[in-house]
């Protein structure tokens, strides 16, 4: 151990071998500890700048002149340290604390001859804020590079249960902490009221980055630290409760199944934010997301606005006619101002139907402010084409947005967000159950997303919550397939609660014969969708609609009903009449409605039940009436500009004469069906289906067959539970029907199908296929 020659009035010795400067009274400990380490030093030293000293009490009475907050802003150092750790009077400094426990802090340093030389004193207010202890060793060095914070989230960890999280707050705690330094894990005391709030700072963003607290903070960590300003935006959260709920749902956002829609919107922004250089053009700043509710707009506008690390700004309508905002209008003004002076900034409007409706006698004056300072802005961004701005809103009814703000140069790109299909919904499932104890296979998994047709996002979220309960309920440890098959028949998915309607359980096999019908069938709407590869190598697309006509009662309606179970497609059955209304382009709209519902819960089946309603023959004369404008729309939405994609048309009539021509032809309706009245093969099936459920004695099916030639599949059903109601007239106590019963029966119930009609059913069997 050497030390260099000093005047003997220095207190201080600068080894040789590590540079470190050192007390007289410390050289015998730091010859068995040299070089000194600053994780667990035997005496206080600096070296290369920085100090190792021992945390030391101020009282604040001993400071004169400065408010409370000033004083605990303050640490005292010896000016000998200062001077060796090229310290100004003034500056601000980084102390760490040797506890890995404890997370870094800032002060700003002033002179004392106080203490020890290595000495570290703050007031006792400012150690109580930090959560230190006196005697506790703790470095001091110079605040290096900083960033400005664009946002703060910080928990209150003594909130009263009367304090409320409003905008207030905020701006209390801006006008607090301006120019202050503040990193993950730091701890903030406000007097609000009465109240002497404790904070914690949980995580930091900048325009470039965040950083979020870990749960152990180590003398290693980054000493970085962020300047409050005018500009940063603070969340406050109640409790940590509060904090991890919110963390926990949004902290990796992830919108499964919408690969394509992000990759473009993505696109869109980087232009926006400067990320891709377009020379001399000026790129599409906003976007509108619509679709269902629960298909993951606004999860999908956080995702984006998150990986894009700009500063983000939201705008609800709630938060603008808060009681401690001003007015509407002028809120909106603020949030665009705070995205303006913050670029790059992302602004999400949520719900832009609601904040900016359609302007109508039934909107008051401030909704029509707000939608004018809206329309200002849009039209300030899109005119500056090096703004670093994007815009992304969200609805679920985008007619309901005025027309104003739906034109190029203000939301320039609506981009629809669509129910999920099987593979998108196997893959959101996977998502939500990826840390559940499960007890089922990926094959399983795609087996639930089949059989969950029309299900959104949210749907899912919901059916896997509730499998969760439905096994927690019988104690089970892992969820299985079984709780899912019992969770679906209790969700009712979002995307078809508008025009869904209770389809019956019935099977191919609860309908006797039709096999040439069956696979028509199966081959328009089942074999796209297990074998596309089929149709794609033969170079054709599968049939887009069929029709099935013939006499009543010849199972049309019953055989969509069944190819609606079984094929587990969404099923939309649409009565022509139910659609017609006597506001005039009400009915059009409706057409439009039903094809948008289908295409967007696609692969999907329209059926339209009596068609002829619908399609009828246009009139000739010169004026259209409503039944021609619906036929008009229905033959665009067949055969128009939007394809149909995994939609099918299936309709039935009694009455194909009344169909209008331009309904029939190859590309709308393609397969025509003649459902012709059950031959004696059939016949003998559906007695075999009926009399299968009932109790019978006596009965020769054959002579059955034989006396109901002519009847349709109703009839021969009404013959059977007419003959039941016989046997029950004779003896309420009756267990079997007779044969004599089926004869009285027959003798009641005559076929009702005339022959004049079957001839013309005929007659157009002959000319169509």
């Amino acid at each position: 151990m050497s030390q260099n020659k000093s005047k003997k009035s220095s207190p201080w010795f600068q080894c040789e071998q590590c540079s470190a400067f050192i007390l007289h009274r410390d050289i015998e400990n730091h010859e068995g500890s040299c070089p000194p380490t600053t994780t667990a030093f035997k005496h206080t030293f600096i070296h290369n700048d920085v100090l190792c000293g021992i945390l030391e009490g101020k009282p604040t009475e001993e400071v004169k002149s400065l408010s409370t907050r000033e004083k605990d802003g303050l640490v005292f150092l010896s000016q000998a340290c200062m001077q060796l750790c090229s310290i100004t009077i003034g500056e601000k400094v980084i102390l760490q604390p040797v506890n890995g426990d404890h997370s870094s802090f800032i002060k700003q340093a002033w002179p004392t001859n106080e203490k020890t030389l290595t000495s570290v004193l703050i007031t006792k207010n400012a150690l109580d804020t930090v959560g230190l202890t006196l005697n506790d060793p703790i470095l001091v060095k110079k605040l290096g590079p900083t960033e400005i914070a664009s946002q703060l989230s910080v928990i209150i960890l003594n909130a009263p249960k009367s304090l409320e999280i409003h905008a207030e707050l905020n701006k209390r705690l801006l006008k607090c902490f301006k120019e202050h330094y503040v990193k993950a894990g730091n701890y903030l005391t406000l007097m609000y009221y009465g109240n002497l709030l404790k904070l914690q700072v949980k995580n930091v963003s900048s325009n470039s980055c965040i950083i979020d607290k870990i749960n152990e903070l180590s003398v290693s960590d980054s000493d970085k630290f962020y300047l409050i300003d005018n500009h940063t935006k603070w969340k406050v959260y109640k409790s940590q409760e509060n904090y991890f709920e919110e963390t926990n749902s949004t902290q990796s956002y992830q919108v499964e199944g919408l690969d394509n829609e992000v990759a473009d919107i993505q696109e869109l922004m980087n232009a926006s934010l400067g990320k891709v250089k377009f020379p001399a053009l000026i790129p599409i700043k906003s976007v509108v997301l619509y679709g269902s509710s629960g298909t993951g707009k606004t999860t999908l506008a956080k995702m984006l606005a998150k990986e894009s690390r700009a500063n983000t700004i939201e705008i609800y309508l709630p938060d603008l006619y808060s009681k401690y905002s001003s007015s509407p209008e002028e809120a909106v003004t603020e949030l665009f101002d705070n995205a303006l002076k913050q670029t790059p900034s992302v602004i999400i409007l949520d719900e832009i139907d609601v904040l900016c409706p359609i302007r109508n006698g039934r909107v008051g004056e401030t909704e029509k402010k707000i939608v004018s300072t809206v329309l200002t802005y849009l039209d300030s961004i899109s005119t500056r084409s090096n703004l670093k701005i994007f815009i992304i809103a969200t609805t679920n009814k985008i007619d309901g947005i005025d027309p104003a703000l739906r034109r190029c140069g203000r939301l320039d790109r609506e981009v629809e967000i669509p129910s999920p299909n099987p593979n998108a919904r196997h893959l959101i499932l996977r998502h939500f159950l990826r840390n559940s104890p499960l007890n089922i296979q990926d094959s399983d998994l795609r087996e639930i997303a089949l059989m969950t047709p029309g299900f959104v996002g949210a749907d899912l979220q919901a059916l896997c919550s509730q499998a969760s309960l439905l096994c927690a309920r019988r104690k089970g440890k892992t969820i299985e397939m079984e709780d899912f098959r019992c969770a679906v028949k209790k969700i009712r998915p979002s995307a078809m609660r508008e025009i869904q309607i209770e389809v019956p359980n019935i099977k191919w096999t609860d309908i006797g014969g039709q096999e040439n019908l069956k696979l028509i069938l199966k081959q328009a709407v089942e074999w796209p969708l297990k074998h596309p590869e089929s149709f794609t190598r033969l170079g054709i697309t599968p049939p887009r609609g069929v029709l099935m006509y013939g006499p009543p009662g010849c199972s049309k309606t019953m055989i969509a009903k069944a190819l609606a179970s079984e094929s587990g497609l969404n099923f939309l059955s649409i009565k022509g009449p139910e659609l017609f209304s006597k506001w005039v382009g009400e009915s059009e709209r409706a057409i439009r409605e039903v094809f948008r519902k289908a295409r967007q819960v696609a692969p999907s089946v329209i059926f339209f039940d009596e068609i002829d309603a619908l399609g009828g023959e246009r009139s000739s004369g010169s004026s259209t009436s409503v039944q021609d404008r619906v036929l008009a729309q229905l033959l665009t939405e067949l055969d128009g500009v939007t394809p149909l994609g995994d939609v099918t048309i299936l309709a039935a009539t009694n009455r194909p004469d009344r169909i209008d021509k331009a309904l029939l032809r190859p590309g709308r309706l393609d397969r025509i069906v003649y459902v012709p009245l059950p031959d004696p093969n059939t016949r003998r099936e559906i007695f075999r289906i009926k009399l299968s459920k009932m109790p019978t004695t006596n009965v020769n099916v054959e002579e059955l067959i034989t006396k109901t030639d002519g009847y349709s599949g109703a009839e021969i059903n009404a013959v059977c539970h007419e003959a039941a109601m016989m046997a029950l007239e004779e003896n309420l106590n009756s267990e079997v029907v007779d044969n004599v019963h089926f004869q009285k029966a027959l003798d009641l119930i005559k076929p009702r199908t005339p022959k004049s009609l079957i001839s013309l059913y005929e007659e157009h069997n002959d000319v169509k296929i």
